[in-house]
């Protein structure tokens, strides 16, 4: 047994050498304990992550093996987006809600445009002799359901900006939960159609086909065994909690610290650290020409995020008491809008290849650049507080 659990320990926590990065985790919470220095607390914690994000991915991967296609896929999805998730909750807990929209928002951004774009560019460049093919149909009604999330957000929005509200600080509130509570109820349909759809986002993940079938089964061959991936990923999900606080009570400080807008902390640099392992894997999975699985990976964690982690959020602050809305500011709603509409028109023809990954890797630089100069006037506020 001891040699089992030696075995596992390396395999986990040694075989990568971005664990290497793994004792930045330890050590901010040192510089937290010894020190006040915000900007060196968020980036040790910032790196921490990054390998417990992608190690989380891989024990996820691992409990797909043992679990199915279709479930394995959106467990993929699920732990995927745990971070984020952690990171949310614990900027929701401190009230923290601009954080929490804007790293979601940005989580989507990321997916769809980074991880998408990646994937599409790096498939397009290992085989620039053909166009990568995919499944149009699931494609097209991954793009149907974020752009269901895309209204979810805009009404409130244009609600709140057209001073149309019936009852002035309290229908958006209202609106904004009601729609979650429908977007919740959405998503829960569409997990019960991919459970029971013949035709899964993720099952491409059961059709390997070829003449080398032998020797890809020895190479996606369970690393651990069945109990030894559910402990493992709660260790790493407990710990992505823990440093996930240390990193939420920086944020702030560090803003000031580092002369960074917290809108470009939250919209990207918190997604690009919690995608870490979806980037990855969509773009392995695009280099072996299995662009399905990418984009189950890319655009179904994008409709999770949508259409479960952000009205999700809306809920537990419900519970909690904290006005959480769909009101994600015109600025953001109007970014996150034009992006699904870039997605959507290259999704719909099913064809990859490297110019359209170029674009959208494009698209994500232009709203990097946007939110660099982009600062709330909630944001200002907190500047001005902690200056004083």
């Amino acid at each position: 047994m001891w040699n089992s659990i030696l075995r596992q320990m390396h395999i986990v926590l040694f075989s990568k050498k971005l664990n290497l990065l793994i004792p930045c985790g330890p050590l901010a919470m040192l510089v937290d304990t010894l020190t006040d220095h915000h900007g060196w607390i968020f980036f040790l914690s910032l790196l921490g992550i990054i390998p417990l994000a992608e190690r989380l991915g891989w024990a996820t991967e691992q409990l797909a093996f043992y679990t199915g296609p279709t479930v394995g896929g959106l467990l993929n999805a699920t732990f995927g987006n745990a971070t984020e998730l952690i990171i949310s909750m614990y900027a929701l807990r401190r009230g923290m809600i601009r954080v929490v929209q804007q790293s979601l928002l940005g989580s989507i951004l990321s997916n769809t445009l980074l991880v998408l774009g990646c994937a599409f560019f790096a498939g397009g460049i290992v085989h620039s002799t053909k166009d990568q093919l995919f499944d149009k149909g699931n494609a097209v009604m991954n793009s149907g359901l974020l752009l269901m999330a895309v209204m979810g957000l805009l009404f409130p929005a244009v609600l709140h900006f057209t001073h149309t509200e019936l009852h002035f600080g309290k229908s958006e509130l209202a609106l904004s939960r009601f729609s979650s509570c429908v977007m919740l109820v959405a998503y829960g349909a569409y997990l019960f159609y991919q459970l029971t759809s013949q035709n899964s986002l993720y099952m491409p993940l059961a059709e390997e086909e070829g003449e080398n079938d032998e020797s890809l089964e020895e190479e996606e061959a369970p690393e651990i065994s069945k109990w030894g991936s559910i402990i493992w990923l709660s260790i790493l999900t407990l710990w992505i909690a823990v440093l996930s606080e240390y990193l939420v009570n920086a944020i702030e400080g560090a803003s000031v610290a580092m002369s960074i807008p917290v809108a470009f902390i939250s919209v990207i640099l918190l997604p690009i650290v919690g995608n870490a392992a979806e980037h990855a894997g969509a773009v392995m999975f695009a280099v072996k020409d299995k662009l399905d699985i990418s984009l189950g990976v890319a655009i179904g964690s994008s409709t999770q995020i949508a259409m479960f982690g952000i009205p999700f959020c809306v809920v537990v602050g419900w519970i909690m008491g904290r006005p959480m809305d769909l009101n994600f500011q015109l600025f953001e709603t109007a970014t996150l809008f034009m992006s699904v509409l870039v997605v959507a028109f290259m999704l719909q023809d099913g064809t990859s290849n490297y110019f359209k990954g170029l674009m959208l890797l494009l698209c994500y630089l232009i709203v990097a650049a946007s939110f660099f100069v982009h600062i709330d006037p909630e944001a200002i506020l907190l500047v001005h507080f902690f200056c004083s």
